[in-house]
Formats: C-alpha cells, structure tokens, sequence
C-alpha cells in the first residue's frame, strides 16, 4: 500500500473533518479513507451508467427472450407457491 499526503490544508478544514470523523466513530484516517474510495466507486458506477445510456450493452438477448425467461422463473416460483399466474393477455 501506498501513503498519501495533502499539503496546506487549513487547520479550520482539518478540525470540521476530524469532528465529522468522530461523529462517525472513525479516526481522521479512516474516514478519509472512506471519503476517497466512495469517490472511485462513484467514478465506476458513473462509468457504467454512460456505457449504458450510449446504448453499448454488449449483449445479443432481444428483449422479448429476457422478457420470456422473467415470466417462465416468475411462473416456477408461482408454481412453488400455490400463487396465480399471469393476469389474462399476458400482461403483468
């Protein structure tokens, strides 16, 4: 692992932080941990919701065949459970 240092951060900035941590039962340390790797996560999860909204699913299921395989688990699970099937038409 690597250490990471911040240089001029004001006093003022170090002590609201270092109050948030303690509110979070968190050392100074941990919660700036914390506070960078919920960023890269935000980061990732931003990545792929663009990859998605481009429209790049990389998948060759239609969604009719998807559609298809919901109803058939959701009909075996109903089955299992004495439950009623799909509403009339096939509509849900």
């Amino acid at each position: 692992m690597v250490a990471l240092q911040i240089r001029d951060v004001p006093e003022e900035m170090r002590d609201r932080l270092a109050a948030i941590a303690g509110e979070r039962g968190l050392s100074l340390q941990a919660y700036l941990f914390d506070v960078l790797a919920d960023e890269v996560r935000r980061r990732d999860n931003l990545a792929v919701l663009q990859r998605f909204s481009a429209g790049r699913y990389e998948t060759r299921l239609a969604a009719a065949d998807v559609l298809d395989v919901l109803r058939a688990g959701r009909a075996e699970r109903d089955a299992g459970l004495g439950a009623p099937g799909d509403l009339p038409g096939g509509e849900e």
